[in-house]
């Protein structure tokens, strides 16, 4: 059995795949890479079948329909055979130091019996044309080196969360809550770091700038047009992930908390992108995700609604979405998303 499976979707990858399947293939036999062509129709699978048959004891060319970046993700951990799991998209890459202390960290757990539900390191904001790199890290949030719960994680700042970037489960975990995203769906990365967490106990953080996430490309989802042009596709998954967090159980308060601060950040993205478009439709859409949900769980919306980001991205009028813009753009400065 491999330490770790990577599961890297492809689809109409072949300009940028390689810089991504050959930064993972630094991890040698303790690693499954399995590569989903998700229905390409450029030379996506010629360079898949290309790496299986060179590395065959690593790497695993899977060819299916299209069927989005969540059927891909679905189909690798349906595939995998590694203990732990993570996904690796095809335009990003890992950095080969950090991985090298990640592997060391999960053997050494997997051979004390040890063994965690996820592991975390830090993402990297690989912004084209900024020479100053955004970081994200948990070193104020998380216990660093050493097997903790929740009831150890400390506050997370407005500008910390964790993304599918910096994660690693168990694969068994996958298994047990029964993870499946939504298939033909933008931003379901976002379900994928959000739906197995109630069913996290154990965890382990790596201060170690680990994930590349690359950012550039016309055409990449998290484009701020891009978005505008597939906001129902963003409102899904946040109607998706607020009914997944009203239904289930979650004994844990930290992680409660927790989770809440993610639909905050996810409902305040919507919201922002939705006065961008700055159409009639488009706030008409803002004001039924916001109804939508009041309805489905009217504390949640009590605590999004009235908390610091529910009030900037509801400001009234034209001069509060003015407002909320500017705000936005601040944001996007700092961080350097989009």
């Amino acid at each position: 059995m491999k330490l770790l499976t990577i599961t890297v979707p492809c689809y109409n990858s072949q300009d940028y795949m390689k810089r991504c399947v050959d930064s993972l293939l630094v991890g040698g036999e303790d690693v499954e890479i399995l590569i989903v062509n998700d229905g390409s129709s450029d030379q996506t699978a010629q360079i898949a079948d290309a790496y299986a048959l060179k590395y065959p004891t690593i790497v695993r060319a899977i060819h299916k329909e299209n069927g989005g970046h969540g059927s891909a993700v679905n189909t690798g951990i349906e595939n995998a055979t590694g203990l732990y799991f993570k996904v690796v998209d095809s335009d990003d890459w890992v950095n080969e130091k950090s991985y090298r202390e990640i592997l060391s960290a999960l053997h050494e757990l997997v051979v004390s019996g040890n063994q965690v539900d996820m592991l975390l390191a830090n993402y990297v904001y690989e912004k084209e044309g900024e020479k100053r790199k955004k970081v994200v890290s948990f070193r104020r949030a998380l216990p660093k080196n050493e097997i903790f719960t929740w009831d150890e994680v400390r506050h997370f700042k407005k500008t910390e969360y964790i993304l599918m970037h910096s994660i690693i489960y168990r694969t068994r975990l996958l298994h047990e809550c029964e993870l499946e995203l939504p298939e033909h769906t933008f931003y379901v990365d976002n379900i994928f770091a959000f739906n197995p967490l109630p069913y996290v106990k154990k965890m382990y953080y790596i201060d170690t700038n680990f994930y590349r996430y690359y950012i550039g490309r016309e055409d990449q989802s998290v484009n701020e047009k891009v978005m505008i042009s597939r906001i129902d596709q963003q409102i899904k998954v946040n109607k998706l992930m607020v009914e997944y967090f009203t239904e289930t159980r979650i004994p844990n308060r930290k992680t409660y908390r927790y989770m809440i601060k993610y639909l905050d950040i996810i409902t305040t993205v919507s919201s922002i992108m939705l006065i961008r478009a700055r159409t009639a439709e488009a706030l008409e859409k803002k004001e039924e995700l916001w109804k939508y949900i009041r309805i489905t769980n009217p504390g949640l919306f009590r605590r999004l609604r009235y908390g610091l980001l529910g009030n900037v991205i509801n400001l009234p009028g034209k001069g509060g979405r003015r407002c909320s813009e500017a705000i936005y753009r601040l944001a996007q400065k700092v961080m350097k998303f989009n």
